[in-house]
């Protein structure tokens, strides 16, 4: 009976306002300054509106609702400027324009600058030029400009920063005899992990790219330096960066999309026990809802990762793959590296057929067409100028003619025929280049050289 009395004494209203719509509950005692208030409190306003009828009538602030003749369910007009929000009334980030298309084309054509700057330096003397000294300095002014967080391009700056510390310490380093260069390469690398750790730690922006930096830079150190400690010979180290590059062209893209479990496995069900997790969910569908916006971040982020170690992989094949034929100079090792940068093209070429991301099956296939010139190079150093240019005119019209071909039949390197045996084709070719590296690195001349004595 009280409960009864308690309800019959209460207005029920609903206030309209531009913070939203509230129903309340008040009694008719009540002032109308007392139902602004509360409006202000459930809609986190900093002030108490000024409430009026649903005929514009402003209702006095000091008076209650009884003596204005307010009923229950009346519907009431909240007037005023939002001015009280939490959540508006503190300033935003200022909006960032995010840089265009054609802004990680420069930052990779300055790359490449920062590269050549290297090179060139390196071999007009070093620190111990004056055009050394001054090419350096710059590389390593950038390398400090290119870390630091600052600016719309800092994505991309840190990014690049570590090529221009690596195109710095080659300079430095630079000894032209074939025995050093494996270790020259390997100090260089670690240079650019350490310039991509110290950019990751003043900024997360390109963190994707920049673990990418360290793990390579790392790899080649260790490959390197154990080469050195190990006094193996150059055409070795060459060679196992090369099946290295390789194997990660295939290894990589399954390590690079890593899904949280929780938009995998209904955890809230196995995390009891096991008897609850057979039992048939009662009373509503157990389903997951995986957001939109998870599924573009681990997209997005797996992207990156696999943009990143392509370019790590052509890199390290446009080092190795010259070298390794370069080194191998006596006629056993240099059948080998010859058929092992061949076949490592052709595994190359064949895994950029798997790639579903534009720019890291463009730079596979740059990985392996950088292989293929490189033997081609060789190759046709031994025939003579006239031969020289019928086979390349004969290559470009087969390749043509190839396109055609493939174009006409219709669905091409595309059909499921095709595609079987090209997993087939991959993997031999992989096999064949771990195999022709026990050629290509000496060991089966050692082994054939021995003298077994008695």
């Amino acid at each position: 009976m009280d409960e009864v009395r308690r309800v019959a004494g209460t207005l029920a209203l609903t206030v309209h306002g531009p913070s939203g719509v509230v129903d309340l509950v008040v009694p008719p005692e009540a002032q109308v300054d007392d139902v602004a208030r509360e409006y202000a409190a459930q809609c986190r306003l900093q002030f108490a509106p000024v409430l009026h009828r649903r005929d514009g009538a402003e209702l006095a602030a000091d008076r209650s609702l009884a003596e204005l003749g307010v009923r229950a369910g009346e519907v009431l007009a909240a007037g005023g400027a939002i001015r009280g929000s939490a959540l508006t009334e503190r300033p935003g980030p200022p909006e960032v324009v995010a840089p265009g298309a054609s802004s990680a084309a420069w930052f990779c054509a300055a790359v490449g600058v920062a590269a050549l700057a290297g090179w060139f330096a390196a071999h007009e003397g070093g620190p111990d030029s004056q055009q050394g000294q001054l090419t350096i300095g710059l590389l390593a002014l950038s390398t400090v400009l290119g870390v630091l967080p600052v600016g719309r391009f800092s994505a991309h700056r840190t990014v690049a920063a570590p090529a221009f510390a690596a195109a710095a310490a080659f300079a430095v380093l630079y000894s032209p005899e074939p025995v050093r260069l494996p270790t020259v390469v390997g100090v260089t690398a670690l240079v650019a992990a350490v310039t991509a750790a110290v950019a990751r730690a003043l900024d997360v922006e390109g963190d994707e790219a920049l673990r990418v930096w360290i793990l390579v830079g790392v790899g080649l150190f260790l490959v390197t330096g154990a080469g050195a400690l190990l006094r193996a010979s150059p055409e070795l180290v060459w060679g196992v960066l090369l099946v290295a590059a390789v194997l990660a062209a295939r290894i990589v893209p399954g390590l690079a999309v890593d899904v949280p479990d929780q938009y995998l496995l209904d955890i809230e069900r196995l995390a009891v026990s096991a008897w609850s997790a057979r039992e048939r969910p009662v009373g509503r569908r157990g389903r997951m809802v995986v957001p939109p916006g998870a599924v573009a971040t681990v997209a997005g982020r797996g992207a990156r990762i696999i943009t990143a170690s392509s370019a790590g992989v052509w890199a390290v094949v446009a080092v190795s793959a010259p070298m390794l034929l370069a080194t191998a100079t006596l006629p056993v090792d240099r059948i080998g590296a010859r058929v092992m940068v061949g076949l490592a093209g052709a595994a190359l070429l064949l895994a950029a057929r798997s790639y579903r991301h534009p720019a890291a099956r463009t730079m596979l296939r740059g990985a392996g067409l950088t292989c293929w010139a490189a033997l081609l190079v060789v190759v046709l150093g031994f025939v003579s100028a006239s031969w020289t240019v019928a086979i390349g005119l004969v290559g470009i019209v087969l390749a043509v003619v190839l396109v055609v071909v493939a174009v006409a039949t219709g669905r091409g390197w595309r059909s499921a025929w095709w595609a079987r045996r090209a997993e087939v084709a991959e993997g031999l070719a992989g096999a064949g280049t771990i195999a022709a590296l026990v050629v290509a690195s000496g060991l089966f001349r050692a082994l054939w050289e021995i003298k077994f004595r008695v």
